[in-house]
C-alpha cells in the first residue's frame, strides 16, 4: 500500500486502487500514525488531537483503530504498543517520508554539481505533493508542528530545483513561478536572489535591481534586518553589468537554408570592402531571406529593422530607433528639438554595426536619404538594404538576387515536400519540371511544394501547367517572373476553402504580425483555419505570432478590396486595437506595467495603422479613443512622436470645437500634437477647459495619465498656472493614481514659494502613493524630487540611496535617458559627499549609455560631471576641453539643459579663474548668470550647488536687470 498527507489523508493499493477510509476521525487517526511511522504516539494525544472538544472517548479510540485495522488489513499493521499505538509500513510507502527522502538526494546532487540529476530527483519530489500538507488536522498541535516543517522543506525543494533549472539554463521558464513565490515570500533572501539571476539572464537587469530594492525594504521594515552578503553580492554584479539595450536581431528562421552559402559569402565579402550594399530581385526571389542569413554570419553587432508594416508618414528613422531599443524621449528627460535622425547619429557615431534594412521599395527615398545620412555621419556603420529597386546612394553597392539554380531548386522543393509529406520520394525529372515552369523563384516553390499534403506530385504538375500557362515554359525577364510569382499565390489561394481565404485577405489589415487571439478576432476565423493557412505558407508563425509574406500581403489586400470587406475588417481590426489598449492602460499605471507593457510594444504598428486608418476614414471617435488610450503606453515608451503626424492631421479635421461627448479625448490628442506649436497655439486654451470639464476633482475622467503629462508639457510656459490649479483640484479625487499626482505637483508649488520642508513631505506622500499603486513611472519621478531636496541640505547618503531606487524603476521601464540623466544626478551626489572614484565612474557609465542612446542632453551633462572631476584634480587643460565639449551638446534653448549649462559655463569660469584669467572668468561667471536667471534660478539655489559666489553675485545683478 501506499499512504499519502501530503494533501487530503489517502490511501492506495498496489493496483492502483484507492481504500475507502470513512470519516474524519478515522483518517485524522492515521494521518497521525503516519507523520512518524513506526513511531508509537500516546492514546491520550490521539483522543486530544482527533477532536480538542473531547468528545471522543478511549473506547471510541479503540473502535476507530479497530475500523481503521479493517479497512487497510493485512498490508498495514496498527500495534498496540504500551500507552498507545503505532503503524507499521515501510517509511518509503508514506508519500512524505518519500519526498525527504528524495528531496535530500537532490540537494546532494546540486552540491555535487550534478543539475540535471538533481532537477529530475526533486521534481519527482515536489510531484507528490496533492495539496496542503495534513489538511484535515488545522486543530492539532503535532500535526500543524510537522506541517510546518514539510511546508519549509518543499520551499527548500522547489528552490533547489529552481537553482537546478537556472543552472540548466532554463531562465525564462522560471520567472513566473519565482515571481510567485517571491510575492509569498517576501522576506525570504534565496528566492529573491534566484529570481534576480533568472531576471538577469533574460535581459531584466533593471527589473532584477528592483527586487533587491524591494527585498531590502522588506527586511528593513518587518525585521529590522539588512540583505544577506550575498544577496548584496549579487546585487553589485547586476550594477556593474552593461544596461544597454540590444538591437532587434534577425527574425528566427524555422525552415532549412538551401543553396545560397556561395552567395553568403559572395554578399560578405562586398560588405567587407562596401558600405552601403542593396540586395536587389523581384518579390519571392530571397533577398530577406539572404539578408537574414548574412547577418547571422555577420561577427559585429547586427540591427534587424523590418520596413515592411511601416505606412504613410512613419518615417524609417523611427523603425531604426525602435529596433535599436532605444527611446525618442525618456520619461521626463528630452532632447528638446533633437529629431529621430539626429537620435540615430548620436548613437551610431562611434558604434560597430551592421544595420539591415529589409523590404524599403515602398519608402524607397526616405529610406535612402536616412541610409546617406547615416553613412556620412556614422564612421563605422554599414548597411545592407533588400529592396526591388536601387536606393540611389553614392557609393552604394548593388547585388543582383537571382532566382535558384537548378540543383539548388531541386533541393529546396524536395525539402519542403518532405516537411508536409513523410516520406517523399522526389522524382528529379518532374521536379525539375515543376520548378522550371515555377522560375526557380523560392517563394513560389515552397508555396507549391506546401500543396502536397492533399495531391500527388503528377497532380501538382498538370495543375501547375493548367493554371500557368505560358508562364510555365520559363520567362527568365523580372516581369516575367513576377508574372509567374503572382500567378503562382493566385493559384495557392484559389485551392483554399472560402473560410481560409476569407481569413487570409482580412488578415492583410494586420500591419507586421498578429497573436492567434487578434487573429481569430479580427479575421471572424479559428485556430484550425490559421494552422492550415500556415500548412499551406500562406502564413507564418514564429514566438507565438503570425506574419504574412508581403508578396501574398499585397494579393490578399486585393482580394479583400475586391470582396468589399476592407472597410469592415480595417474597423474590426481599429476596434480590436483599441479594446487591447484600453484594458492594457490602467495596467500601464499599477503593478502590471511590466507585464502589459511588451504586449502593448509588440502591437505598436498595429496601433498606429489602426490610428491611421480611423483619422483618414475618416472615423472620428475611433481615431480619439485609440489615441487617448494608448497615451499612457506611448508617454512611457518613448513613443509619443510616432503617434504626432495623425494627431495633427486629425486635429486639422475636427478643427476647433470636441465632438460631443469626446472632450477629454480632444484634449490627450492635443498633448500627442503638441511638438507642433501652430497646432499647439490654436487648441491648447480648448483642450484645458476639456480637460479641466472632464476631472472637476470630485468625480473621476477617463485618462489620468492626461492630468500629469498636461502639467508637463506646460512647465515653464505662461499659462502653467492654469495646469497647477487642474492638477492641485486632484486632492479629493476618487481616482488613486490623480491623487499621487496632486501630491507630486503640490511638491514643485511649494518649492516655488521657497518651502522646502512642506514639498519634501509632498514629493514623499507622492512616491508612497505611487509604490502602493505599483507605478514604477510615478514613483521614479517623486524619487527623483526627493533625492535633489536631500542633497541640497547635504545629505548625500540619502540623495544617493533614493536615486538608486529611482535608477532601477526607470530601468524596469527601459527608460534609457533617464537611467543616464539619475547617473549624472547620482555622480553629483557622490563627488559632494567627496568619493571621487565613484563619481568619475557613474559619470563615465552615463556618459556611454548616453552615446549609445543618442542623447545629446544627457551626454552634455556626464562631460560637465567629468569637467568638474578633472578641474578638481588640477588637470586644467582636460576640464576645459570637457566643458567646452559639453556646451557644444548642451541645448541653451531646452529647459532640461539649464542646470548644467550653468555649471559648465560657471566650469569655464573656474578654469579661467585658476589660470588667473579674471576677464574671461567673469565673462563666463555673467553668462552662467544670464542662463540661470532665465531660468528662474536664485543665488541660494546656486550656493546650494556648490558654485562660486562671483556667480550667484552676477545672478543678482542680472535678475536684477530682468
Amino acid at each position: 500500500m501506499r499512504f499519502g498527507i501530503l494533501g487530503e489523508t489517502r490511501v492506495w493499493r498496489d493496483d492502483g486502487t484507492e481504500v475507502p477510509l470513512g470519516g474524519p476521525a478515522r483518517r485524522g487517526l492515521l494521518a497521525l500514525l503516519l507523520i512518524r511511522p513506526g513511531q508509537v504516539v500516546p492514546s491520550d494525544r490521539l483522543t486530544g488531537e482527533i477532536d480538542p472538544d473531547g468528545a471522543l472517548s478511549a473506547h471510541a479510540l479503540q473502535s476507530q483503530v479497530s475500523r481503521l485495522r479493517t479497512a487497510l488489513g493485512p498490508a498495514a499493521a496498527i500495534e498496540r504498543s504500551g500507552p498507545g499505538y503505532r503503524i507499521v509500513v515501510a517509511d518509503d510507502d508514506v508519500d512524505a517520508c518519500r519526498f525527504e527522502r528524495l528531496a535530500g538526494q537532490g540537494r546532494m546532487a546540486l552540491r555535487d554539481g550534478e543539475a540535471e540529476r538533481a532537477v529530475t530527483l526533486l521534481r519527482e519530489a515536489l510531484d507528490l505533493w496533492r495539496g496542503p500538507a495534513l489538511a484535515e488536522l488545522a486543530e492539532s498541535e503535532t500535526a500543524q508542528a510537522a506541517a510546518t516543517r514539510l511546508d519549509e522543506l518543499r520551499l527548500a525543494a522547489l528552490e533547489d530545483r529552481i537553482e537546478g533549472e537556472l543552472r540548466l539554463g532554463e531562465h525564462r521558464a522560471v520567472v513566473p513561478e519565482l515571481r510567485e513565490l517571491a510575492g509569498r515570500h517576501p522576506l525570504r533572501e534565496r528566492l529573491a536572489g534566484l529570481l534576480m539571476r533568472a531576471l538577469s539572464a533574460e535581459g531584466g537587469r533593471a527589473e532584477a535591481l528592483v527586487v533587491f530594492e524591494e527585498t531590502r525594504r522588506h527586511l528593513a521594515e518587518e525585521l529590522g534586518a539588512d540583505p544577506s552578503a550575498e544577496l548584496v553580492a549579487l546585487h553589485r554584479e547586476l550594477l556593474s553589468a552593461d544596461p544597454s539595450p540590444s538591437p532587434a536581431a534577425p527574425p528566427a528562421q524555422l525552415t532549412s537554408f538551401v543553396g545560397r552559402d556561395e552567395e553568403v559569402a559572395e554578399v560578405a565579402g562586398l560588405l567587407r570592402v562596401a558600405r552601403l550594399v542593396t540586395l536587389l530581385g523581384p518579390g519571392g526571389v530571397g533577398k530577406t531571406r539572404l539578408s537574414v542569413e548574412v547577418a547571422g554570419a555577420a561577427a559585429d553587432e547586427v540591427c534587424f529593422v523590418e520596413l515592411a508594416a511601416l505606412g504613410d508618414g512613419a518615417g524609417p528613422a523611427r523603425a531604426v530607433l525602435g529596433a535599436l531599443g532605444l527611446r525618442e524621449r525618456g520619461l521626463q528627460v528630452g532632447d528638446g528639438p533633437q529629431t529621430p535622425v539626429d537620435r540615430l547619429i548620436a548613437a551610431l557615431s562611434h558604434r560597430v554595426l551592421l544595420l539591415v534594412l529589409d523590404n524599403c521599395e515602398h519608402l524607397v527615398e526616405e529610406t535612402a536619404a536616412l541610409a546617406a545620412r547615416l553613412l556620412a555621419a556614422c564612421p563605422r556603420l554599414r548597411v545592407l538594404a533588400t529592396s526591388r529597386e536601387p536606393l540611389g546612394v553614392i557609393g552604394e553597392h548593388l547585388h543582383q538576387v537571382r532566382p535558384l539554380d537548378a540543383d539548388a531548386a531541386v533541393r529546396l522543393f524536395a525539402d519542403r515536400a518532405r516537411a508536409v509529406r513523410r516520406g517523399f520520394a522526389a522524382d528529379p525529372q518532374r521536379v525539375r519540371r515543376i520548378c522550371a515552369a515555377l522560375d526557380d523563384l523560392p517563394l513560389a516553390i515552397e508555396l507549391a511544394a506546401a500543396r502536397l499534403r492533399a495531391l500527388d506530385l503528377g497532380e501538382l504538375e498538370g495543375r501547375l501547367n493548367d493554371r500557368l500557362g505560358v508562364a510555365a515554359r520559363g520567362s527568365r525577364t523580372a516581369d516575367g517572373r513576377h508574372r509567374t510569382l503572382r500567378s503562382v499565390v493566385a493559384w495557392s489561394w484559389d485551392l483554399l476553402t472560402e473560410a481560409e481565404q476569407r481569413a487570409a485577405r482580412r488578415f492583410t489589415v494586420f500591419a507586421g504580425s498578429a497573436t492567434a487571439e487578434s487573429a481569430r478576432q479580427v479575421c471572424g476565423t479559428d485556430a484550425e483555419t490559421l494552422e492550415s493557412l500556415v500548412d499551406k505558407s500562406l502564413l507564418e508563425v514564429s514566438h507565438g505570432r503570425y506574419r504574412m509574406l508581403e508578396t501574398i500581403r499585397a494579393y490578399g489586400a486585393e482580394r479583400l478590396d475586391e470582396a468589399g470587406e476592407s472597410d469592415s475588417a480595417r474597423h474590426a481590426h481599429a476596434r480590436h486595437v483599441l479594446e487591447l489598449v484600453r484594458t492594457a492602460d490602467p495596467h500601464l499605471r499599477r503593478a502590471g506595467q511590466l507585464e502589459w507593457l511588451p504586449i502593448v510594444v509588440a502591437e505598436h504598428e498595429n496601433l498606429l495603422a489602426a490610428v491611421r486608418w480611423a483619422a483618414e476614414a475618416p472615423d472620428v471617435a475611433t481615431a480619439l479613443q485609440l489615441l487617448a488610450s494608448a497615451s499612457t503606453y506611448l508617454w512611457i515608451r518613448g513613443a509619443s512622436a510616432t503617434a504626432a503626424p495623425y494627431a495633427i492631421r486629425l486635429l486639422d479635421a475636427i478643427g476647433d470645437t470636441p465632438p460631443p461627448g469626446l472632450g477629454e479625448e480632444y484634449a490627450t490628442t492635443v498633448l500627442l500634437a503638441s511638438s507642433d506649436r501652430e497646432t499647439w497655439r490654436r487648441h491648447r486654451a480648448t483642450a484645458e477647459r476639456a480637460l479641466a470639464a472632464a476631472w472637476p476633482g470630485d468625480r473621476a475622467g477617463r485618462y489620468p495619465a492626461a492630468l500629469l503629462l498636461w502639467m508637463l508639457r506646460n512647465a515653464g510656459e505662461s499659462e502653467a498656472q492654469g495646469a497647477f490649479a487642474l492638477l492641485t483640484a486632484q486632492h479629493g479625487s476618487p481616482e488613486p493614481w490623480a491623487r499621487a499626482v496632486a501630491r507630486y505637483v503640490s511638491g514643485f508649488g511649494a518649492l516655488g514659494d521657497r518651502d522646502v520642508a512642506p514639498a519634501e513631505q509632498d514629493f514623499g506622500t507622492a512616491a508612497e502613493q505611487f509604490r502602493a499603486l505599483g507605478d514604477r513611472w510615478g514613483t521614479a519621478l517623486a524619487l527623483d524630487m526627493l533625492a535633489g531636496l536631500a542633497g541640497g541640505r547635504g545629505d548625500h547618503a540619502r540623495a544617493i540611496a533614493l536615486t538608486d531606487e529611482a535608477l532601477t524603476l526607470t530601468g524596469r521601464l527601459g527608460a534609457q535617458e533617464d537611467a543616464t540623466d539619475l547617473l549624472v544626478n547620482r555622480a553629483d551626489y557622490l563627488a559632494a559627499a567627496g568619493d571621487a572614484e565613484a563619481a568619475r565612474a557613474d559619470y563615465v557609465k552615463a556618459a556611454d549609455l548616453a552615446r549609445r542612446a543618442g542623447s545629446t542632453t544627457c551626454l552634455g551633462a556626464a562631460l560637465r560631471g567629468l569637467g568638474d572631476v578633472a578641474l578638481r584634480e588640477g588637470d586644467l587643460d582636460e576640464a576645459e576641453r570637457l566643458y567646452a565639449e559639453a556646451a557644444q551638446r548642451l541645448d541653451p534653448h531646452w529647459i532640461r539643459s539649464l542646470g548644467n549649462r550653468v555649471r559648465t559655463l560657471a566650469g569655464l569660469g573656474r578654469v579661467a579663474e585658476a589660470r588667473d584669467d579674471h576677464a574671461t572668468a567673469l565673462a563666463r561667471y555673467r553668462e552662467a548668470a544670464e542662463a540661470a536667471a532665465a531660468g528662474g534660478s536664485t543665488p541660494d539655489a546656486l550656493r546650494l550647488l556648490g558654485l562660486p559666489d562671483a556667480l550667484s553675485d552676477a545672478l543678482a545683478e542680472a535678475v536684477s536687470r530682468r
